[in-house]
Formats: C-alpha cells, sequence, structure tokens
C-alpha cells in the first residue's frame, strides 16, 4: 500500500489530522469530482436528463455494491443512510404484540430507539444479549437466549459506534439459520474498513451508509435484501413509485427485487459517488485495509496507555479501527473542540449515545479516535503530544 500516493489523492490530508473516520472519512479526490462533475450535468441538461444519460453508469453501481458484500446486484437498494437502510428492513418485518428483538447491548443508539418505537406502538419485547468478560458476545450464551426467548428477530451491530468491538457476526448467523430466524445486521462501521461478506453472514438484511471508513459521500446508503426476504414478499412500510406499480383502484405489485426498498427520489450524484468509492476501496483491497488499520490502532493504542489519567475503553479480543478513551477529571467535549482547533479531528461521545454500554463501563462521556489507512504513525504522534500537553 502506497501509503502517500494515497494521502496525495486526498485534498483534506494536507490541512488536516483527520481521526474521525468512524464519523465520516475524508472523501478520495475522485469521489469529490464525481458528485461536482454529475451536479454540473444536472445544471447543464436538467435533473431528470441527466439521471437518463447517466442510466447504465448509475446501474454499475449496484453492482459495485454486489461486488463489495459478494451478493447479486438484484439485492442491493440504495437509501438515504444508514438508519434510512435500517428503518426500512424493520418496517417490513410483520411485528405482532408479544414478538420479540433479540439484540446486544452494544446496539447502535438510533437502533435501540428504532425497536422501543416499535415497543410503544406494537407491544413488542426488547431483549438485549450482554457482552462477557472479553468484552464481546459469548455465542453459547447467545444460543441459549435465542432458545429462551424465541425472538422474531436478531438485530446485531457488527462493529459498534461507540467502541472498538467487534461481534461475530459469522457465528450469529449460523445460529439464526439453524433457528430459522430473521437477522439483521448494522454494517455501518465495518465497511470500508473489515471484509464483509453477506454469505458468510447469512443475514436476511443488512445496513449501512457511505461516509464512514469507506470514504463515500454523507446523504447515501445502502441495504442488502437476501433473496429470502424477497421470495417472503416482505416490503417496507411505505413505498413509492420506484418500489411499487399501481396494478389497479385498489391494489399494487412490489417489483421484484430489493428496489421495492427504494424510493424514486434519488441524489444520483451521491450513488455514483459511492459506486466510485466502493471501487477504489476494492482495488486497495479489504484484508490490506485491515491489516494497515490494525498496524495503526495498536501503534495508537500503546501510545495512549503512556499519558497519565487516560482509560482505554475497548477490550474485546478482536478490535476494529476506533479507540474510545474517558480521561479523569477532564471534559471530554472541550478537549475535543481543543484539539479541532489544532486542525485534529476526533469525536466526542455522550453516555447517551451508548447508555448500556457506558453505564456499564462507569463512563459519562468517550473521545473516539478512528484511524484509517491513509493516517500515519507520524499524525499519531502529533495528536499524542497534543493530548500529553492538555492533559498533564
Amino acid at each position: 500500500m502506497d501509503i502517500q500516493k494515497l494521502r496525495s489523492e486526498t485534498k483534506g490530508c494536507a490541512t488536516t489530522i483527520h481521526f474521525n473516520n468512524a464519523g465520516a472519512s475524508l472523501m478520495p479526490d475522485v469521489v469529490l469530482e464525481t458528485i461536482k462533475s454529475y451536479f454540473d450535468l444536472e445544471a447543464a441538461i436538467g435533473g431528470y436528463e441527466a439521471a437518463i444519460f447517466k442510466a447504465k453508469e448509475i446501474e454499475k453501481c449496484y453492482e459495485s455494491v454486489a461486488r463489495l458484500l459478494n451478493c447479486e446486484a438484484k439485492n442491493v437498494a440504495f437509501t438515504s443512510s444508514a438508519t434510512d437502510s435500517y428503518n426500512r428492513a424493520l418496517s417490513s418485518i410483520p411485528f405482532q404484540s408479544g414478538d420479540i428483538i433479540l439484540t446486544t447491548e452494544s446496539d447502535y443508539v438510533s437502533n435501540h430507539l428504532a425497536f422501543m418505537c416499535l415497543q410503544k406502538r406494537f407491544g413488542i419485547f426488547i431483549h438485549s444479549v450482554a457482552n462477557d468478560d472479553s468484552g464481546q458476545i459469548n455465542i453459547q450464551e447467545f444460543e441459549m437466549a435465542i432458545k429462551k426467548t424465541n425472538p422474531k428477530l436478531v438485530a446485531v451491530t457488527h462493529v459498534p459506534t461507540n467502541s472498538g468491538l467487534i461481534q461475530p457476526i459469522e457465528e450469529i448467523g449460523q445460529l439464526c439459520k439453524k433457528y430459522d430466524i430473521l437477522y439483521l445486521v448494522d454494517i455501518c462501521q465495518s465497511i470500508g474498513q473489515l471484509p464483509v461478506d453477506v454469505a458468510k453472514i447469512q443475514c436476511d438484511f443488512a445496513s449501512s451508509n457511505t461516509r464512514k471508513f469507506l470514504r463515500g459521500p454523507r446523504g447515501c446508503g445502502f441495504l442488502y435484501v437476501s433473496d429470502k426476504i424477497l421470495k417472503m414478499q416482505l416490503e417496507p412500510l411505505f413505498m413509492d413509485i420506484s418500489g411499487a406499480v399501481w396494478t389497479s383502484e385498489k391494489s399494487y405489485q412490489p417489483v421484484a427485487t430489493a428496489k421495492r426498498f427504494e424510493d424514486f427520489e434519488f441524489a444520483f450524484a451521491l450513488v455514483l459517488a459511492t459506486g466510485i468509492a466502493i471501487d477504489y476501496f476494492l482495488e486497495i483491497g479489504a484484508e490490506n485495509v485491515q491489516k494497515r488499520n490494525t498496524e495503526l490502532c495498536k501503534y495508537a493504542i500503546g501510545k495512549l496507555h503512556e499519558i497519565k489519567g487516560v482509560r482505554v475503553l475497548d477490550k474485546a479480543p478482536n478490535l476494529s479501527s476506533i479507540i474510545t478513551i474517558a480521561i479523569e477529571k477532564y471534559s471530554i467535549l472541550e478537549l475535543r473542540n481543543y484539539l479541532n482547533s489544532l486542525k485534529i479531528n476526533t469525536s466526542y461521545s455522550a453516555k447517551s449515545s451508548a447508555l448500556i454500554d457506558y453505564t456499564k463501563k462507569n463512563v459519562t462521556e468517550a473521545l473516539r479516535i478512528s484511524p484509517h489507512y491513509y493516517n500515519t504513525e507520524a499524525e499519531i504522534d502529533v495528536l499524542i503530544e497534543a493530548l500529553k500537553k492538555k492533559i498533564n
């Protein structure tokens, strides 16, 4: 991996030390130029006309997602965000009063909020399985929870936003197949930094956005929908002319592919940019990215342990490129703002974004540091020196 070449292809690297890749990575220049050129085309010939003119390229973006996830293009839907994708999947499941969603204590806050909305409206129950002492789900305990609760849906976040934890989603998928349970996986923090293969995961849905480690634009997401779901004729709660055909005065027919989960209105510039971002990532290689990120995080964590008063919160045996730290008697928000003034980007994580997890860790806030392959050890050194200067 030629790090300097990759950095030269990313304008932001020249002016910013960016350790907020779990929030939104710096886009490669080619992704940015794709967005600009499409909007130039819309301005020149019109929005509808631009979509028609670029129709073949837009369709190729479905193929790019399919290559990324190891599925077929017919199983891919584009949305506006990871949460949009997730909620469209949730809305297609015919929940009834008393049904159970089996999830984890480390799942993303918006996912938990969606579960509680379903609980409030339909009378379902939410059962969260705790992480074990190693920091992640124990498969034997998870299977016991399945047997005990007989859930309608298993919903798991692969990599939580508030932790470096990597959940064993393939092993959970084997359990869901064994017990014939619908399986929804949030992959928005793992896509772009880890290999993600929906065939191995054996999930029914996988939701993501494109702005995080994938290095795509904000305002775009995608949803994987399995053949099983399509054959079951599950559909989102609301559809429009993109997802269904109005066949008679009182009936409609959903389209046969995952596009039934889409809306007609699209930011096609962002879809095209997503396709470019995926192709850029695949050319580098998921395994290469994972190896590089592991090296960067190992280096960073070692340096962080040397700073008095800093507590590294991540302890699972397999960690992603998300590092969270708490600091004794110091405002994390103030620290984040201080680093930002030095053009070092990190992220502030409040307790409300990870209520169960942070309560167990006995923290009210955390600083999230998320390196990516285009970062350098020298940038980590700058971050460490800035933290030492401010804290000590």
